[in-house]
């Protein structure tokens, strides 16, 4: 495939953009070779300005899970623009949203609209400590949060990927009051909650790990960690960016059947525009202002625009549950068919898949449980590997601690293709290592 106009296009955006990207991720580093630019997209399928076409599996990052430019979406996207595309005043459709996601997540029972993930867990974080009036929160290694200061810490996803798993600029005294566990790992929380016993105000957690690749939890490990926050009366906050409203109509806290004291949300419930939320008990949730003492605002929290896309989408997963069996279905076909590809070419690569999501890991442990272990993956490897897939037409993230997102706009073709393509790259790692 031919690329000279993406690459002349982020040559110009370097010397105005800092690393030619507005997220660092993009830039392509981990896969060495400068990322393509996207014109549009259509279903399952992206394209970018040279005119080439992809197979994609990163989907927004997830957003797209009803596919790209879906025309209910765009549809309620014009007539929502049409009427203003930005009031900084309350509207109908933001409680009609509200009621929505409370009806679908179970245990939401009143909720907050801001702009991103990180916005939500940033707000989900501050509200906890008023709630308990403690200011230590735990998360856990390799669990990807936004990028607010107390987050940044052991952070997975792009801080993983650029290998600054810490960022300059993050205080002392914030990072002091940030505990870190390894993800599965029970014990370690015992032991921080003994030696912090009146100072941790919540436990913050990806319940499906999504941001060092896929990472499941441990049989009993949530339940563990219910268990755990009751006991010495700290909150539980399920950071769902990722998992809400895409393992199943009410998220990883209805799958897992799990109800954590908060949830944040973004990602899909934006129907592709930027849009993020907190939710969570009630008693909880009106200790904000301007009803309750804790602070938070956005001017364009509740966007029109966004909550009309938003509604859509999840109006749309509610009424049409078939959508997650049938995307669990190609995902399960695209597994097993990277594992036989797997066991025919010999690459030590391990696929872990749950829903619609799914990592293939260059890593020689069995089991991937933990950050150390995700860690342990062959990036140099997965960029061969990625570089290879892209020229066979498949869009991958460009990121081995990143997932493959299935959209129901995917078809049984573009995972036969996919499949394909998986195998020959296989085989040319074959041969090289």
């Amino acid at each position: 495939m031919i690329h000279n106009k993406s690459f002349q296009e982020f040559e110009k955006a370097q010397s105005r953009i800092p690393g030619g990207v507005n997220s660092p991720v993009r830039a392509f580093k981990s896969v060495g070779i400068p990322p393509i630019l996207i014109d549009h997209a259509k279903g399952s399928h992206i394209f970018d300005i040279d005119g080439n076409e992809y197979i994609d599996y990163v989907s927004t990052w997830g957003p797209a899970i009803l596919g790209h430019a879906r025309e209910e979406i765009v549809e309620a996207i014009k007539k929502a623009a049409e009427k203003g595309t930005s009031f900084g005043a309350p509207t109908v459709m933001e409680t009609e949203m509200a009621q929505l996601i409370i009806d679908m997540m179970p245990a939401v029972e009143m909720v907050r609209m801001v702009n991103s993930g990180t916005e939500a867990t940033m707000s989900a974080i501050r509200l906890a400590r008023a709630f308990t009036g403690r200011d230590k929160i735990l998360k856990f290694e390799g669990n990807y949060h936004g990028h607010a200061d107390s987050f940044l810490i052991q952070a997975g996803s792009g801080a993983m990927t650029l290998g600054v798993p810490n960022s300059p600029g993050v205080t002392k005294a914030t990072a002091s009051e940030t505990l870190t566990a390894p993800y599965n790992n029970l014990q370690v929380v015992e032991a921080l909650f003994e030696t912090y016993p009146d100072q941790i105000a919540a436990i913050i957690v990806e319940p499906v790990a999504a941001n060092m690749g896929l990472v499941l939890p441990k049989s009993g490990f949530l339940e563990g960690l219910k268990k755990i926050t009751q006991k010495y009366q700290a909150l539980l906050i399920f950071d769902e960016v990722i998992t809400g409203f895409r393992l199943g109509a009410g998220g990883a806290q209805e799958y897992y059947n799990i109800q954590p004291d908060l949830t944040t949300m973004g990602k899909i419930i934006g129907g592709g525009l930027p849009v993020g939320a907190y939710g969570g008990r009630k008693d909880i949730m009106e200790m904000l202002a301007p009803i309750g003492p804790v602070y938070q605002a956005g001017t364009l929290s509740g966007n029109p625009l966004a909550m009309a896309a938003g509604y859509t989408a999840l109006k749309m997963l509610k009424e049409h549950p078939e959508i997650y069996t049938q995307m669990e279905e190609k995902a399960v076909m695209l597994a097993e068919g990277i594992r036989k590809n797997i066991n025919e070419t010999g690459i030590a690569t391990q696929v872990t898949q749950v829903g619609s999501l799914i990592t293939l890991f260059f890593n020689t442990n069995t089991e991937i449980s933990s950050f150390a272990e995700a860690a342990q993956s062959n990036t140099e490897m997965y960029a061969e590997y990625f570089k290879a897939s892209l020229e066979s037409g498949i869009y991958l993230a460009p990121s081995q601690f990143e997932c493959a997102f299935i959209s129901d706009a995917h078809t049984q073709e573009d995972i036969e293709i996919t499949l394909s393509a998986n195998k020959k790259a296989l085989e040319n790692l074959s041969v090289k290592n």
